[in-house]
């Protein structure tokens, strides 16, 4: 075995037991099935493995244009009765129940009684603490938040969110598992309801409702407002990306941070950009390591985009429709210059 293969193979589990068979838990299915990993599949829908199986030739059917690299063969699907069945021998568990916290604590209970102490156990609740998740636990230090984004099979993120007095080699084990299926996992540092990626797009969605709320914007309005502009952007950069490191960091804040009280929005509760807090914004930029000037981080910036706009339009959606059509417009005025009479 190459040392490549090998490293992988110890990354990768075998199996994994999901406790649930919804958008979610379908989700994980085809990512870890279409990885080669086994999965054994609780759900208390009778219809749950039919919902797996379309989810699953969505996922295919999505990979064969996302790489042109040939997958491993697909793990086995198999599905079982109890929690005990779906648990038992596995690396992972992975629960997606519905967002009720006594059935969660149910299922990940039961999961607790029916695996080996070492076994991962993760939740992909959208927003419930583990502090909570875990209460009816007996091994507690090994349960993780691990919230995806649908399509799971798709969008590489997962918030991985541990309790206080978690074991920090379960957040490295897990990190390690989620990597090897192609995924990006980040760590939310405290507990807190929502963890990171929804309380932003909460904030934006409040937003989003009061525009429409207050007759400013139609819904489609507001749908196309984000997609042709800043949600073109975001998929290249965060809002905390900025040229020039640290330094570029505190000149963004000294011209655009008084701003932020001004009431644009419904949301103006903003912290105090006191000499502490830039500073430690100006440390944290800093200590990602890159060094790029303003020109050359709008250099990479226009590369990505120039991607995301030109996979759009061979979607001939959104943005991209709209670049098809201006590209109409070029052939039509060039087509239309070339036949001109000459005098």
């Amino acid at each position: 075995m190459g040392e490549v293969s090998k490293f992988m193979s110890q990354k990768m589990p075998r199996a994994v037991g999901l406790l649930g068979g919804g958008v979610i838990g379908g989700g994980w299915a085809a990512r870890f099935l279409l990885n080669g990993v086994n999965v054994r599949l609780y759900g208390a829908s009778p219809s749950a493995v039919e919902r797996v199986q379309k989810m699953l030739a969505n996922a295919r059917r999505a990979y064969r244009r996302l790489t042109p690299l040939p997958l491993p063969p697909e793990g086995t699907l198999t599905a079982v009765q109890t929690v005990a069945e779906a648990v038992r021998g596995v690396e992972l568990v992975q629960e997606s129940a519905p967002e009720r916290l006594e059935l969660k604590q149910e299922l990940l209970a039961a999961a607790d009684r029916e695996t080996a102490p070492e076994t991962l156990i993760c939740s992909s609740t959208s927003g419930l603490r583990p502090s909570l998740l875990q209460a009816q636990m007996q091994h507690r230090d090994r349960l993780l938040v691990a919230h995806p984004f649908n399509p799971v099979y798709l969008l590489p993120l997962v918030e991985l969110c541990a309790s206080q007095g978690a074991a920090t080699e379960s957040l490295a084990r897990a990190a390690e598992i989620y990597r090897a299926v192609g995924m990006h996992p980040i760590v939310v540092r405290k507990e807190m309801d929502g963890f990171i990626a929804n309380r932003l797009q909460e904030a934006m969605w409040r937003e989003a409702l009061w525009l429409v709320h207050d007759d400013i914007a139609t819904v489609q309005e507001v749908d196309d407002a984000i997609r042709y502009s800043f949600g073109l952007r975001r998929a290249v950069i965060g809002p905390f990306r900025v040229g020039g490191g640290g330094t570029g960091m505190r000149q963004f804040l000294e011209k655009w941070g008084p701003g932020l009280k001004w009431p644009w929005s419904k949301l103006t509760d903003v912290p105090e950009l006191t000499d502490a807090f830039v500073d430690k914004l100006v440390k944290q930029t800093d200590a990602r390591g890159e060094n790029s000037t303003g020109p050359e981080l709008e250099q990479k910036r226009d590369d990505c985009l120039v991607a995301v706009l030109q996979g759009l339009r061979s979607q001939n959606y959104g943005a991209g429709e709209t670049l098809a059509r201006w590209e109409r417009d070029l052939r039509g005025r060039s087509l239309r210059l070339r036949n001109a009479p000459r005098s």
